[in-house]
């Protein structure tokens, strides 16, 4: 009787163990990540750099990244990665993206997209370009942000040029625009915004190795000159110039928050 009790109890208890186990195992993890937080943008010449934090889950597989033509727009997926950066080769100088970062996890729940306002606008720089003393050198004194190239001082693409004057390095624009020296400077994306005051009432700037100068040219468009080297003769230096007139963004950073929840699964996927 007692064989037959204890046979009983030990079939029962493999039924049970596989039945709650099989039941554990169909159960599926229908729970999204939480929306990526912390996301940063950096405008190049004809790219943008973007990262974010880590998500907190361990479940996380990765990250989509979508873009839109404005924040309440209609956000496209432009591609997925499994790290916190991601690099958008296909922006155009010019032209303004809102950015979005969702993340997934390996039963493919996406979360909604972050919230941040992050938008960026691809403009054309250059690095270690050079101008010489406008005295001594007036062909190649000027620098113009049209031609992306050294051009005559006086010429009237010119948009800034460089003096020695009894020793004094200088930088110099004409009346009808405005310079302003930022400081040092670690590179040329250190300035995110032109200021909207503090021009120089003389048009000029004393040159200083490892400054960076805000110009605002004669046709509002707004530009950075960092300084790398500097000689009697010459100026080595990086620029970044942006090709949207009365646009003060030199370099994107994040806005405050303003999109409420979105589904990810009702955005337009490529």
């Amino acid at each position: 009787m007692k064989r037959n009790i204890f046979y009983t109890i030990a079939l029962l208890s493999i039924f049970l163990f596989a039945a709650c186990g099989r039941h554990a195992f169909d159960q599926i993890d229908t729970t999204p990540p939480s929306p990526p937080t912390g996301l940063q943008v950096m405008n190049g010449d004809n790219r943008v750099d973007l990262s974010w934090n880590p998500n907190y889950e361990r479940d996380v597989a990765g990250y989509n990244v979508y873009y839109a033509y404005s924040y309440d727009g209609k956000y496209t997926l432009l591609g997925s990665t499994p790290n916190t950066y991601y690099t958008d080769y296909g922006a155009k100088n010019g032209d303004t993206y809102y950015y979005a970062v969702t993340a997934y996890d390996y039963n493919g729940n996406e979360s909604d997209l972050s919230y941040e306002n992050i938008s960026a606008t691809p403009r054309p720089e250059g690095f270690n370009a050079s101008i010489f003393d406008y005295r001594n050198y007036p062909n190649t004194g000027g620098f113009s942000f049209t031609t992306y190239t050294a051009v005559p001082y006086d010429d009237k693409s010119s948009d800034f040029f460089f003096e020695n004057y009894n020793g004094t390095f200088y930088l110099d624009v004409w009346s009808d625009s405005d310079i302003q020296d930022m400081g040092p400077t670690t590179d040329i994306y250190d300035i995110p915004y032109a200021p909207t005051s503090g021009w120089s009432t003389t048009k000029d700037a004393i040159a200083v190795v490892g400054h960076t100068y805000v110009i605002w040219t004669w046709d509002n468009h707004f530009a950075k000159v960092r300084i790398s080297n500097m000689t009697n003769e010459r100026v080595v230096f990086d620029w970044a110039f942006q090709t949207v007139a009365g646009n003060t963004q030199l370099k994107p950073k994040a806005h405050p928050a303003v999109r409420g929840t979105l589904n990810p699964k009702t955005l337009n996927r490529q």
